[in-house]
């Protein structure tokens, strides 16, 4: 297991290099100056080439990645453009709000979409089973962002019961943290609860078709206990495998959600960089999470063998 955990780190080594040199590219040869926002529209061009110089924007491209690798490797994700401070910092800074609504949407995930699956896979061919069916694929179907905004528009304009826009984090209270965090997790795990429902209806009838369950619900087991603890467990690899998916995925959906609902988490730090041409912030925003990307991969693989003692590395 030891020996497999050490083969991961290190297979993670060329990918978060592969990364760091996309990002660079792309960063650098995409339209647009930074130099030239930090100095303002109405500074001249002799003011803008220092503004260039300072920043080490005027040497040759290969010198910059050069420069840009060699900080990587020491473990420098380099400093902000715009405020100065390093990106580690900010990263910290923003890291609080988006693993509070990572976590709840992920939470919500699977304590709505499990059970769906599962009482969909036992009502098969039912008016429940096609209820769910309907409703995941038009959950499914909808942008995350229309969603956001219907929530908004329902519970917050018509019926002001929640906030419109904001974050409280615990400090504030946990009944506070929650008020807020309500709709941004709904608007999140939306889609992923679609996803997840009809993945786990999918393998549990695949499961309760095999002759084991058959044998168990011939011995007289209660039915609670052939879904719960023979099928929904021999079932549960691909389920665990999409969860790992959709943790990887949030964070596509969390640049979304915190920017409808003004959350200062991560997802918004990228799109504030992205917007002022700040490099070293995007290019150290997307190596953190490439490096959770890995990390949640290899967790998924480990969980494998606990599920299923059949698999072995």
């Amino acid at each position: 297991m030891l020996n497999l955990i050490f083969k991961r780190l290190l297979a993670a080594i060329p990918v978060m290099l592969v990364v760091a040199t996309v990002v660079f590219l792309l960063l650098r040869l995409a339209p647009g100056d930074p130099a030239r926002i930090i100095a303002g529209d109405m500074a001249s061009e002799q003011a803008v080439s220092e503004v260039r110089a300072q920043m080490g924007l005027d040497q040759p491209l290969l010198t910059q990645y050069a420069l840009a690798m060699g900080a990587l490797l020491k473990g420098d994700l380099g400093a902000s453009i715009i405020s100065r401070e390093p990106v580690a910092t900010l990263i910290g800074q923003r890291l609080g709000p988006t693993l509070a609504l990572a976590l709840c949407a992920i939470l919500l995930t699977v304590c709505a979409a499990i059970p769906l699956g599962v009482f969909s896979a036992w009502w098969h061919r039912r008016l429940i089973d096609r209820v769910t069916l309907a409703v995941t694929v038009l959950a499914f179907s909808v942008p995350a962002f229309v969603v956001g905004y219907l929530l908004i528009l329902v519970f917050s304009v018509k019926l002001n019961w929640l906030p419109v826009q904001g974050y409280a984090g615990l400090a504030a209270g946990f009944g506070t943290f929650l008020y807020h965090m309500v709709l941004p997790t709904v608007t999140l795990a939306t889609v992923f609860v679609a996803l997840i429902t009809r993945i786990t209806r999918g393998s549990m009838l695949e499961v309760l078709g095999e002759d084991f369950v058959r044998t168990a619900r011939a011995k007289g087991v209660p039915e609670r206990y052939v879904l719960y603890r023979h099928a929904l467990r021999n079932a549960a690899v691909p389920i665990v495998t999409v969860i790992g998916l959709a943790l990887t995925t949030l964070i596509s959906g969390v640049v979304v959600t915190e920017t409808i609902f003004n959350i200062p988490g991560v997802g918004r730090l990228i799109v504030d960089a992205v917007l002022a041409r700040d490099y070293p912030v995007v290019q150290g925003t997307i190596l953190f999470f490439s490096f959770v990307y890995v990390f949640i991969n290899l967790a998924i693989d480990l969980l494998y063998v606990v599920l299923d003692p059949r698999i072995r590395y």
